[in-house]
């Protein structure tokens, strides 16, 4: 039976503001969200990395901010081992950046860098969402309404992280169906990038636009359905640049 790990329910107190860059480390004594779950020590790891990508998303670990992986594990209840391994693969997503010595710094992204991704995104996924809106079948695209209404649900609740799950899963089950697993896996990346929050605190503007991009979701298969070329282009478009990507 594996091994239940605990998980603290109560964040430890907050230090006073400090001039200059705030560690959230050992001395600093910040507080760091609780996981919303007991983590369980047969996929520790696997945990720790949806937990701290949850955190990021919804703008529990703030950009500009370094973390250690020490409190960090205290937080969750695990060692800082699964906690650092889960950072280095945050870092290689370019969701955080490794500070020596001291713990991982999450990434302040600017406004321009999420236009450069999802400019990108378009140029990889408008021409293949094309192809597929003259080759794949309606009935096809009706299977993956459920996904989209999940986001809608996800949207509906406020739930960024939930929501950015729900988004990345609906659209690589579109993706999906052109049988590129490459592609698939390259856009995914791209679409995790673009849904890390902006250094200047949109995470309330984020949640006002959920919804509004939820809809969009059941307004792309309906153009797909329809083999709208025209919408579907434009629908992704503007998808990409809109506050869920």
């Amino acid at each position: 039976m594996p091994e239940q790990v605990r998980a603290s329910s109560a964040p430890a107190p907050a230090s006073p503001p400090a001039r200059g860059e705030h560690t959230h480390g050992e001395a600093a004594g910040a507080a760091v969200p609780a996981p919303r779950k007991t983590v369980q020590r047969n996929s520790v790891r696997g945990q720790i990395l949806d937990a701290l990508r949850a955190a990021l998303v919804g703008g529990d670990l703030a950009p500009g901010e370094v973390y250690s992986a020490p409190v960090l594990g205290e937080r969750f209840g695990v060692s800082a081992t699964p906690v650092r391994e889960a950072m280095q693969q945050l870092a290689i997503e370019g969701a955080v950046e490794v500070v020596p010595n001291r713990g991982f710094r999450v990434t302040e992204r600017s406004a321009r860098e999420l236009g450069e991704l999802a400019e990108v995104r378009a140029l990889i996924e408008v021409p293949v969402m094309l192809r597929l809106a003259r080759t794949v079948p309606a009935a096809r695209w009706c299977e993956l309404r459920p996904l989209a209404e999940a986001s809608a649900v996800a949207a509906a609740g406020g739930d960024l992280a939930r929501y950015a799950e729900a988004d990345r899963a609906f659209h690589g089950a579109v993706l999906g169906l052109s049988g590129n697993q490459q592609l698939v896996q390259v856009a995914d990346d791209l679409h995790r990038r673009s849904q890390w929050p902006l250094v200047s605190g949109p995470v309330h503007a984020r949640r006002a636009d959920l919804v509004a991009d939820a809809a969009e979701h059941m307004a792309l298969l309906e153009a797909l359905v329809a083999q709208d070329l025209t919408v579907v282009q434009s629908l992704v478009r503007e998808h990409f640049a809109g506050a869920g990507g």
